[in-house]
Formats: structure tokens, C-alpha cells, sequence
């Protein structure tokens, strides 16, 4: 049988010379469709035939591939390799064709009705048709699926339609067929798959494995076939998801739920996708999802208790005292059960979010790739991860991408995503084509080489098949995957909202759409695969189900969050949630760990590895500060991390440039300057037995990588979480992470978290921004009550039980050393919100001894002074209070004045939970003097405005707490050095000067 490859085999090979002199007949002939469907994109090296400007660029390009044939695009290698080998012109573009739907010429000849094959003009018509069939597969997601700028339901184009889009690959091409083309056409459409409800996006892929490998799956003529068993499997999935929502519209008719209907084949394309990667090996599936379907979702996917579903819906419950609880459609859940179609088990978690839609992708990727560690999963083989969205949140929130860039770097990717599109073609009352640029709303997924795969949802066979296919190319592959349901929103973005005032046409053509499984009911009744009385049947018994559900409901008396925990932590709290004790052991370390590991940390313990020299004078100086007994912040650091992992606690620091340091001062990650790409990281050979250390530095992004880390301390309560920001007020594009997580999540969720964030903060006459770490908003929103003095016992373990967070700004390496143990020696979580010094990383003045670092010290919530004004603190005139780096502004001013005697500098080490006790006391032992918060903010910014009140608190509101600081301002900081100077010594003039406040009082 003859073919292209027969025909080019028995041309005569062209030399060098030959093939340049007819290269310009095969740009000529190359259809120009043929590149824009092969979306061919320029070599990477940097060759003169990039440039644009030379008029002999395919011929430049040719001698390059002579000299290197990888120094140009596959596509362009393949064309030069068949015109090396006499392909004749037009033909050199070829790329091996499909594997299904490819004809020889001789069969290609026959089915176009022509009796004798002539080589030439069957050349001719292979690349025609070829060129055809790859229109097909390129421009699918037209033709299988209405426009959603349409009105309209979903529905496959017509005839004439397809024609009119494939004119210009006619017209290029310049075949010459005629009576067969129709028929061609109809044999297509016949049989591909995606050429009905199906659409496929894959040709920007550049990966020809895994192009063949969607071809096979669509392109095989009859491979969408169902059993009858699988067909009657659907039909009671589709009643299942379909009657549920019925049920809660009457029993809570007016009640917000953000229901299915529309797009009722959620839930089987859904379990297909758990059954189908279960069967492959996965045990444990995350999932993320928006409000939409939420509650269908717990019920019938994850197998939430549909009496505790129910109890939701119960105005008269009274909620149980963990929090202020949250609304049904946010909530998330974690069950692990038996899955009935591979008899396997597995855990499902279904992770709670805010109603900031797409907030919890970058949680759950963050709480994937914790679990995939902590199970030995490398390769994304037992864990993964499903992500829902709806369209107009897809394409329009930016964190999708942001969560898209990271699926593929080392040290974030979950081996593969399988993303689900709830493609209602409506975001709440906005139109599509007001509510994006890009033809769908799953464009975004072609930056990674995602394939996209669009299916009406209302052919259900048609989705299971895509869910499928996308659960075993994310098994085959480990790459992220997009189904698109095209669906619609039979009610308005809730059950109380009417969508006709801004939808009218739509909703009219919604209104008389039946729905799908009624529509699916009626196939399998005709196919004769259920009779009416089965159908009617399984309704009857699911309502069943959902009526006695209801009478179990009504015996509830309270509300529990804690039945919705998505994140459960075996063993380590008590058997109903509680702390196993309310103490914290010392933080301290004996001396001779110390020691060991600040010599590994001022050495390479790697043999012929070649360091910076700059680093190798760092090192030095770090074993020098070892022999000396002290430490810096850097070493500091170290000591936490190193001592951590030696009692089996996993730490992973992520962040932009943290291994080595934005201030260049941590290199944790050391580079051979001689071989490329070859690292050490010596905090990984400190101890025989350690547990690992992850740091890495992480793409440029906040919210995502937040986000991810997040999710990742989510996963165990064992293990230090660190984010760090490049500097503290990068982390104001990671806000909805702080507002809606990390501040409120126990409350609304009890989930315990023990993330830790180091955010650079310091006045240090850099300008408005990389200056404050905006430590204001984090105080606003700490909950505990300004006006209250608690009364507790062991005062400070169970001030920081009770509070949502932890906010701390260390004076000294010890106390960062020491907040940072007992962040894992606490026997419960919370988060950890650290401002740490820039300046001071190197200041001589900061440094800590061993001896504050020993067994029995601890971290030190306030440091008092401890000079001449503690001696006799009868005499001292004027306290200041501080936090952070001002501290060492005020001493080294108060000793050029002589002022030690008179005036006293109390450190607050935390600032939230406030230190009532401490700070009552230091205010008791100075009688006579005034007390002033003293800091380097503006006074419309920093602490000031937290602090005064509660330290009116702790003197019962007796004296006044006045102020020293820079003025009111809308910057953070001036960009003026000479002005940053003068502020600095106005603050310190107002700190030191005793006659300040005497107008005021």
C-alpha cells in the first residue's frame, strides 16, 4: 500500500546545496495553516534568523541545523530532515500522522471515489486531507460547543458552520476535491469524538507523546462505549445529585445554598474521576472547591452525614462554644471509606474556604504536596489533588495563575492537578464577554500545556468519558489536566436572587431546557437499559434516604464545627480536641548542640565543593562567634532549625530568595562555584538520624506561596512552617491569605495552624516601601479585649491558647531563637507572625550568648532594663516602653545624655497576646515615673494605637501612656534620607526630654 513516506523513500536524498536551492519552493508550498494550527514556536538560541530583519532566514536557519540540529524547533527539524531526504515540496511539513483517523493515499484515494491512484496528485490530496484532519483537531472547542457568549444551551455546530470555518485550510491548502469532501467531512465528524459534545484543546502542546496519546484516546473510532451496568451506574448518580438539590428547594426553600441545578453531572464526574485514579493507585484525593455545589458535594462525593447537612439548615441550633463557626457552603470535611467501584480505600478531604472564590487553590496544592511528603510520594502516585472552579472566577482571579505557575517547580509541584470547570457561562449577573478577553474561560491552562477537554454537561456519557481520560492522562502523565463543564444555572447566583433582570433571553431558553436526568432517563429507557418502574425506583429510594436523614437531624441539639475539621491531626490532641497539658517545657539547648551546630554551620561538609570567597569570610566569622559563645541572628536561626530537626521536626522555609537571604545573611544553600548546579546544604548533615530540611526559594509570588504554605502546615501539626517575605510589606499582595486564613481560620474552621511568617520590618531611611511590614494591621486583628485584664492560670500558655495568633518583634538572637522552639513545643498551634530586623542582622550590638540559649531559659515575653535605672527604680523618672530595633536608638542616646539613672527601657518582646502580667509589673516598680510607648512608626501606624490601651489596663487607667514617634502620615516612611535622620532625633529628643509632656498633662 502506498504512502507519503513510500513515495519521499524513493525520491534520491538532495545534498546541502540542492535542498537550500529548493527550500523556498517549500516555504512556498507549506500551508500557512499548518503553522498556526502546529503553533510553532522560535528556537530558543539566539540565532540571526530571529531577528526578523534578513530576507533569508529559512535558509540561515538550515545552515544552523546542519551545525546543530537542535539549535532550531522540532517542527523545523522535522521539515528539514524530510527535505534532506527529497520530500517534495508541500510535503516537508509533515508530521507523522494520527494514529486512528490517518489513511494511506491508496484508502484516501478510494474513499474520495478515484479509480486510479496517481503518485503526484495522491500526495497532493494526503496533504489535504491531513491538513483537514488537523483543522479538526485544532479548532474542536468551535465546533463541538456553542459559543458561551451564546444564550443558549450547548449544542454542536452545524454542517454548514464547520464548512465555513475550515474554507480558509481549503483555500490554503489548494486541494482539489470535490465530490468527496462532504463526505470526508461527515466521516470526521463520525469519527471523532470531540467532533459532538466534546471539544479538545491540545495542539499548543510540544510534546508529540503526549499529543498521540489524545489523539488515541479521541480519535479512535467507537471508543466512547458504556455498558449497560456503567450506563445505570450514571443514571443513579444523576438521580442522587439531581434529587438531593430537590430535596433541600423543599424543605428550605428560601434558604441560601448555591445549588447544582445545571449542572447536576458535577457529582458523577466528580466520583468518575476518584474511581478512575483510585483504580490507579491514589488513596488519598484533596479537594478545593468554590460555594457552588458544595453542599451536593460533602453529601454524595465525600459522604458527609446528610443529617449533619441538614442540622445546618436549623435556625434554633445552638452552636457549641469553638468559634464563630461559618456558613454550610464553606465548610469542608475528611472521611476515608471504602470506594465501591475499586474496593480500595481511600481518603477524601474537602478543604473549608471564604467566599473569596479561588482562595483555597494554593491551599490545597500547599496540603497535597505536605501529604505526598510526608507518605514518601514522589511522583504524585498516591496523593493528588482536585480543584473546582467556577468560569467566571477562572478566568478572572489572578491567583489561578499563580497557583497554575507553580505546578511545575521542584519544590511545589503535586505531580498533577485535575482542574473541573463549572462552566455556567455567568458570574453571578456579568456576561462572559464583559467578564473576560480570551475566547474561554480556560485559557489560562495553556501556559503550562494543560490539555483542555470541553463537554456539554448535558451529555452525561460524554462527561464521564472526559473525566476518564483526565484522571488517566494526570496518572500517565503527572501534569495538570482541565475539564470544562459547559453547563448552565437554572436558578440566579442563589435561590433568593432572580436572574430575568439581567438575563432575560437566557433564562427564557433555561427555562425550557429539560433537565439532565430526565433527559438521560428517557435515552436509557429507549436504549432499554432501565424500564420506567427502575427508574422511578432508585428516585423513591434516594428521597427515602433523605427523609429519614431529615427526622435523625431534628434530634440534634448543637451545632459542632468540629464534625467539618478537613484537617484532622491523629494523637496529637486529646480524644475531644483538647490540649494534652496547658504547659511549655524550656526552650533552651544544652551547650554541646549548640556548639555542634554552629560548627557545621561556619563549615562545608561536603569534600571538593568550592565556595565564594565572600562566603568563605562569612563562615569564618560564624566559627569564630561559635568559639566565643555567641551567636547573631543568622546563627541564631541555625541553632532553632538544627535542634529541631535533630528531635524529628521537619522544617521547610519557602519564600523569595530565602536560601540565601535577601540580606544576603543565611546561605543554607551553598554553591560550588566550579560545577554548575551543584548545591549543599549542610543543615542536612548535622545529625545522623535528623529529620529533612526543605529551602526553597519560590517563584515571585505572595499570595500563591502563602497560600501553598499554608496548606502545607495544615497537613501536621510536627513540623515548622516557615514563609518568608522578601520584605515585610510584600505580604500586603498575600492578604486575603492572612484575612481569610491564617487570622480567623480556627475560629470559623477549628483548624489549627502553626505557619510562622518573618517579615522584615525597620525605619532605616530606605523610602515608603521595604520599610514597614505594616505591623498595625496585624494588632487590629488580634482578638483579645483591650479593656479586660485576664484572669488565668498558667498566665502565659493559656494567653496563647485563647488567642488567634501570635504576634512577636525580637530585640535579641536568643528570643528569635527561643520563639522559635517553643512554636513546635507547644502542645497546641497557632500562628506565628515574627517582624524581623534588617539592620540588625549585623549589628554589633545584637548578638546573644550561649548562656541565654542553655537549658532552662525560655523566650522572654518582656525584657526589662537592667542597668542603673533597675537599682533604684524609686528614682527613675520617665519608662519607655519599646519593640524591635528602636530599642538600640534609645540606649545608645540615653548613654551620649548620661540618662541611665533616670529613665528605663522595657522591651515588649510580644506584642500579642499582651503581656498584662509582665507589663503590670514593671509599671509597679517604677512609682514616680511617666510612661511613654516609644516607637520608630508613625503614630497613625506600628503599635501605639494597640498598645495604649491595654497598658492602661494594666494600671487601672491611673497615669496617662504618652507617646514618642514620628508624626501622623499616609507613607510608611519618607524617601528622603536627610528627613528619616530628622525624624529619628525628633522621636528621641521627645523620648528624652523630661519637660515633653508637662503642657499635655
Amino acid at each position: 500500500m502506498l504512502n507519503l513516506r513510500t513515495c519521499a523513500a524513493k525520491l534520491r536524498p538532495l545534498t546541502a546545496s540542492q535542498t537550500v536551492k529548493t527550500i523556498s519552493q517549500h516555504r512556498l508550498a507549506a500551508p500557512r495553516t499548518f503553522q498556526q494550527i502546529r503553533c510553532y514556536s522560535a528556537p530558543v538560541a539566539a540565532e540571526p534568523f530571529l531577528s526578523g530583519t534578513s530576507s533569508n532566514y529559512v535558509e540561515e536557519m538550515y545552515y544552523a541545523w546542519l551545525e546543530n540540529p537542535k539549535s532550531v524547533h522540532k517542527s523545523w527539524d522535522i521539515f528539514f530532515r524530510n527535505a534532506n531526504a527529497g520530500a517534495a515540496p508541500g510535503t516537508a511539513y509533515q508530521s507523522p500522522p494520527p494514529l486512528s483517523t490517518s489513511l494511506s493515499v491508496l484508502s484516501q484515494a478510494q474513499f474520495l471515489g478515484q479509480a486510479q491512484p496517481n503518485v503526484d496528485k495522491l500526495v497532493e490530496d494526503h496533504l489535504a486531507v491531513q491538513s483537514l484532519i488537523r483543522a479538526y483537531q485544532a479548532f474542536t472547542g468551535w465546533m463541538s460547543l456553542t459559543s458561551t457568549r451564546s444564550s443558549t444551551c450547548p449544542q454542536p455546530l452545524s454542517l454548514v458552520e464547520t464548512n465555513r470555518l475550515f474554507r480558509s485550510v481549503r483555500s490554503s491548502v489548494g486541494w482539489r476535491l470535490t465530490l468527496g469532501e462532504a463526505k470526508l467531512h461527515r466521516h470526521l465528524r463520525q469519527a471523532m469524538a470531540y467532533c459532538q459534545h466534546i471539544g479538545v484543546e491540545f495542539m499548543f502542546i510540544n510534546d508529540l507523546e503526549q499529543c498521540q496519546w489524545i489523539r488515541q484516546k479521541f480519535e479512535t473510532p467507537g471508543i466512547m462505549q458504556f455498558t449497560n451496568e456503567e450506563k445505570r451506574t450514571l443514571l443513579a448518580r444523576l438521580v442522587r445529585s439531581t434529587r438531593f438539590e430537590e430535596f433541600l428547594h423543599r424543605k428550605w426553600s428560601s434558604e441560601k445554598r448555591f445549588g447544582l441545578e445545571g449542572c447536576e453531572v458535577l457529582i458523577p464526574a466528580l466520583k468518575t474521576i476518584i474511581d478512575k485514579s483510585s483504580e490507579k493507585g491514589v488513596d488519598y484525593v484533596i479537594m478545593g472547591m468554590p460555594h457552588r455545589g458544595r453542599l451536593n458535594v460533602l453529601a454524595n462525593v465525600i459522604r458527609k452525614e446528610l443529617e449533619q447537612i441538614f442540622c445546618q439548615f436549623d435556625s434554633k441550633l445552638e452552636a457549641a462554644d469553638e468559634g464563630s463557626g461559618d456558613v454550610k457552603y464553606h465548610l469542608g470535611m475528611y472521611h476515608r471509606r471504602i470506594n465501591r467501584v475499586t474496593d480500595r480505600n481511600i481518603t477524601l478531604s474537602l478543604v473549608a474556604n471564604p467566599s473569596h472564590l479561588e482562595a483555597a487553590d494554593p491551599v490545597v496544592q500547599g496540603k497535597t504536596k505536605a501529604e505526598q511528603f510526608y507518605c514518601g510520594d514522589t511522583e504524585g502516585k498516591k496523593v493528588m489533588s482536585i480543584l473546582l472552579h467556577g468560569d467566571a472566577a477562572f478566568a478572572g482571579q489572578g491567583i489561578v495563575y499563580e497557583t497554575f505557575h507553580l505546578s511545575d517547580l521542584p519544590s511545589y509541584t503535586t505531580h498533577g492537578t485535575v482542574h473541573v470547570v463549572v462552566n455556567n457561562q455567568i458570574g453571578f449577573t456579568t456576561d462572559p464577554r464583559m467578564a473576560r478577553s480570551s475566547p474561554y474561560p480556560t485559557d489560562v491552562a495553556r501556559v503550562v500545556n494543560a490539555p483542555i477537554f470541553h463537554v456539554n454537561a448535558d451529555d452525561p456519557e460524554a462527561v464521564v468519558y472526559v473525566c476518564n481520560v483526565a484522571a488517566e492522562w494526570r496518572s500517565t502523565f503527572h501534569k495538570d489536566v482541565v475539564v470544562d463543564l459547559v453547563c448552565y444555572r437554572r436558578n440566579g447566583h442563589n435561590e433568593m436572587d432572580e436572574p430575568m433582570f439581567t438575563q432575560p433571553l437566557m433564562y427564557k431558553q433555561i427555562r425550557k431546557q429539560k433537565p439532565v436526568l430526565q433527559k438521560y432517563a428517557e435515552l436509557l429507557i429507549s436504549q432499554g437499559v432501565v424500564n420506567q418502574l427502575e427508574y422511578e425506583e432508585e428516585i423513591a429510594k434516594y428521597d427515602k434516604i433523605c427523609e429519614e436523614a431529615h427526622a435523625r437531624s431534628k434530634d440534634e441539639k448543637i451545632l459542632h464545627i468540629k464534625h467539618w475539621l478537613d484537617s484532622p491531626w491523629p494523637g496529637f490532641f486529646t480524644l475531644d480536641g483538647q490540649p494534652r497539658s496547658m504547659t511549655c517545657p524550656s526552650t533552651g539547648l544544652n551547650e554541646e548542640d549548640l556548639t555542634h551546630i554552629g560548627q557545621v554551620a561556619s563549615s562545608v561538609p561536603v569534600e571538593d565543593f568550592t565556595i565564594h570567597g565572600g562566603l568563605s569570610r562569612i563562615l569564618k566569622t560564624r566559627g569564630e562567634m561559635v568559639k566565643n559563645r555567641t551567636v547573631d541572628w543568622a546563627l541564631a536561626e541555625y541553632m532553632a532549625f538544627g535542634s529541631l530537626l535533630k528531635e524529628g521536626i521537619h522544617i521547610r522555609l519557602s519564600g523569595q530568595d530565602v536560601e540565601r537571604g535577601t540580606f544576603s545573611h543565611r546561605h543554607h544553600v551553598l554553591h560550588d562555584q566550579n560545577v554548575d548546579k551543584r548545591t549543599c546544604i549542610p543543615m542536612n548533615h548535622l545529625w545522623p538520624n535528623q529529620a529533612p530540611y526543605t529551602v526553597c526559594n519560590s517563584s515571585l509570588s505572595e499570595y500563591g506561596v502563602l497560600g501553598f504554605e499554608l496548606g502545607f502546615a495544615m497537613a501536621s501539626p510536627n513540623a515548622l512552617v516557615l514563609w518568608e517575605a522578601q520584605f515585610g510589606d510584600f505580604h500586603n499582595t498575600a492578604q486575603c491569605i492572612i484575612d481569610q486564613f491564617i487570622c480567623p481560620g480556627q475560629a470559623k474552621w477549628v483548624r489549627q495552624n502553626g505557619i510562622v511568617l518573618l517579615l522584615p520590618h525597620g525605619m532605616e531611611g530606605m523610602g515608603p516601601e521595604h520599610s514597614s511590614a505594616r505591623p498595625e494591621r496585624f494588632l487590629q486583628m488580634c482578638n483579645d479585649d483591650p479593656d479586660v485584664f485576664p484572669k488565668l492560670d498558667d498566665f502565659d500558655v493559656r494567653q496563647l491558647y485563647d488567642c488567634n495568633w501570635i504576634v512577636v518583634n525580637c530585640s535579641t538572637p536568643a528570643n528569635f531563637f527561643h520563639v522559635l522552639r517553643r512554636q513546635i513545643l507547644l502542645p497546641f498551634r497557632k500562628p506565628l507572625i515574627i517582624f524581623t530586623p534588617k539592620s540588625l542582622l549585623r549589628h554589633p550590638e545584637a548578638r546573644s550568648s550561649f548562656d541565654d540559649m542553655l537549658p532552662g531559659t525560655h523566650f522572654l515575653r518582656v525584657i526589662p532594663d537592667s542597668g542603673p535605672a533597675a537599682q533604684s527604680p524609686e528614682r527613675v523618672k520617665r519608662v519607655l516602653f519599646c519593640t524591635g530595633k528602636v530599642y538600640y536608638d534609645l540606649t545608645r542616646e540615653r548613654k551620649a545624655r548620661q540618662m541611665e539613672a533616670d529613665v528605663a527601657i522595657t522591651r515588649v518582646e510580644q506584642l500579642s497576646p499582651f503581656p498584662f502580667d509582665l507589663l503590670q509589673l514593671e509599671a509597679q516598680k517604677y512609682p514616680a515615673a511617666e510612661l511613654v510607648w516609644c516607637q520608630e512608626e508613625h503614630k497613625n501606624q506600628g503599635y501605639y494605637d494597640y498598645v495604649k490601651p491595654r497598658l492602661r489596663t494594666t494600671i487601672n487607667r491611673a497615669k496617662p501612656v504618652w507617646y514618642a514617634g514620628r508624626e501622623p502620615a499616609a507613607a510608611p516612611a519618607t524617601g528622603n534620607k536627610k528627613t528619616h535622620l530628622t525624624e529619628l532625633q525628633r522621636l528621641l529628643d521627645t523620648a528624652f526630654n523630661l519637660d515633653a509632656f508637662k503642657d499635655l498633662a
